[in-house]
Order: C-alpha cells, then sequence, then structure tokens
C-alpha cells in the first residue's frame, strides 16, 4: 500500500454545479471559485496531473426538466452547456492565479473551446496544464459522473475525487436527517451499489469498479481539502476494491 503524504500521478476531480453555488441561489459564487482555485494549484505544485470534470446543476438540471414535460434529449443538451459555462469560470479563475488550462468540450464548440481528444489530453497533462472537461461524454442520459469515470478511465487516472458540497463523505444514512448517521472510513464498490449509497450513478461507480479506479469522497471545503486527497491522507470516505468495510469509530482492520 502507498504510504500517506505520496500524492498521486495523475487524477480526475469532480465537481458538482451545486458545489459552485456556495451561499448563492443560482449560478458561480466567485469566493468558492477563488478557493477551487486555489486548492488545485496547491495540488499541482505536489506535482500532480489534475483533469476537473464540472457538472452543470447550480445552472440546469436536464432530469428537473424532463420531469416538467421537457424533451429528455433536449434537456441534457441543455444541462451539457451549463457546464461549459462553469468549466469557463473555473477555467479563468485557475488561469488568474497562474496555472494553464485547456477546456474541452465532448460537444464540438470550436470558437470557445477545443474537442475531446483522449491523446491532446493527456499531452497536456504532460506538460503540467491543467484539463477541463466539459459537456459531460456528449450523450443525453449520461451523468457528469458517468464522464468523470469515463475521463479517469480512458486518460489513465488514478482516482477520481468526489468533492462534495457540505458532505464530508459517505454515510450509512443520510446525516441531514439521521442524527446517528455513521461515515465509511473505506468501502468496497460493491457495497456501495448494494447499500445504493449516494456516490455517484451506479454506471459510473461500475465503471470504476470493473477498472479498479479508486474514488475518495470528501467534503470540498476548508483550504486544503483536495491537497489532502491527492497526498492519500485520510479524509473522507475511500471506495475501492478493498473488501473491508470501515466505519467512523471502528477499529481499523
Amino acid at each position: 500500500m502507498t504510504e500517506p503524504g505520496t500524492p498521486y500521478s495523475r487524477v480526475v476531480l469532480k465537481l458538482s454545479g451545486e458545489a459552485l453555488l456556495g451561499e448563492a441561489q443560482y449560478g458561480v459564487d466567485p469566493h468558492v471559485l477563488g478557493l477551487i482555485a486555489r486548492q488545485i494549484s496547491t495540488a499541482v505544485s505536489h506535482g500532480v496531473e489534475i483533469a476537473a470534470v464540472v457538472g452543470g446543476g447550480n445552472i440546469w438540471r436536464g432530469a428537473t426538466w424532463a420531469e416538467l414535460g421537457m424533451d429528455r434529449a433536449t434537456a441534457d443538451q441543455a444541462g451539457m452547456l451549463a457546464t461549459l459555462i462553469n468549466a469557463l469560470a473555473l477555467q479563468d479563475a485557475l488561469e488568474r492565479i497562474g496555472l494553464t488550462v485547456r477546456t474541452q468540450s465532448a460537444v464540438h464548440m470550436a470558437q470557445i473551446c477545443e474537442p475531446y481528444i483522449r491523446r491532446r489530453a493527456i499531452r497536456h497533462l504532460e506538460k503540467g496544464r491543467v484539463v477541463l472537461f466539459a459537456a459531460g461524454t456528449g450523450d443525453p442520459y449520461m451523468t457528469t459522473d458517468t464522464a468523470a469515470a469515463l475521463r479517469a478511465v480512458e486518460i489513465g487516472a488514478e482516482a477520481v475525487l468526489m468533492a462534495k458540497n457540505g458532505v464530508d463523505g459517505v454515510y450509512d444514512a443520510d446525516p441531514n436527517k439521521v442524527p446517528t448517521a455513521r461515515k465509511f472510513r473505506r468501502l468496497s464498490y460493491s457495497e456501495a451499489l448494494s447499500r445504493r449509497l449516494a456516490i455517484m450513478d451506479s454506471t459510473a461507480l461500475t465503471l470504476c469498479m470493473e477498472n479498479d479506479l479508486p474514488i475518495i469522497v470528501f467534503d470540498l471545503a476548508g483550504e486544503r481539502g483536495i491537497e489532502r486527497a491527492v497526498l492519500r491522507e485520510p479524509i473522507g470516505t475511500l471506495v475501492s476494491a478493498d473488501h473491508a468495510v470501515v466505519l467512523e469509530g471502528s477499529p481499523a482492520r
């Protein structure tokens, strides 16, 4: 087992659109955007190659509009555009603190950003650039969680970092509703699937399981969340092939 403090060489960071809201009711909170940018910059300073997938739920949720009668494919395509808005906002925040960034879209938007090309994305990462993946997988009915898992497998990332908004890991029940809910420190893919835990959608989780890709679920709040995750320090919940299920307060196994 790799010792804590040894950074991953390459990771994919999954940011939900809601994580960009901060205290706002809609859109992007500039303070939160700056916090995320600084955390990514710190992680990069450790030599970690970072790609990020950004959701769009702070602007548009395709599933919600589909429930209201909108054509699901059209609703999801609008959601893809929302992820691009968020990616461009994050790109600007990163560039303003000195990082070199490339945004790649799964939907062709040549006047705004690059198309997603796997080998080009890998080359950007090797040159120390941060790569932002926008527009999900480019397909309706596919979530940005699935896009994060897929891109991570495609570019050979060592882990997927699931940065949550106000949730510091995976619990055996909703901690906002069940005061006695306990947090998992470690969890296997199969346990997460069988318990139907809200980590990521089942397609994304299965893809990670089939490719033995660890998932670290942690709270984005604070100054060192991303840094601690890329340095393999104990934070949040680790979902992996390890079959030992460890709840907070349980003896380590």
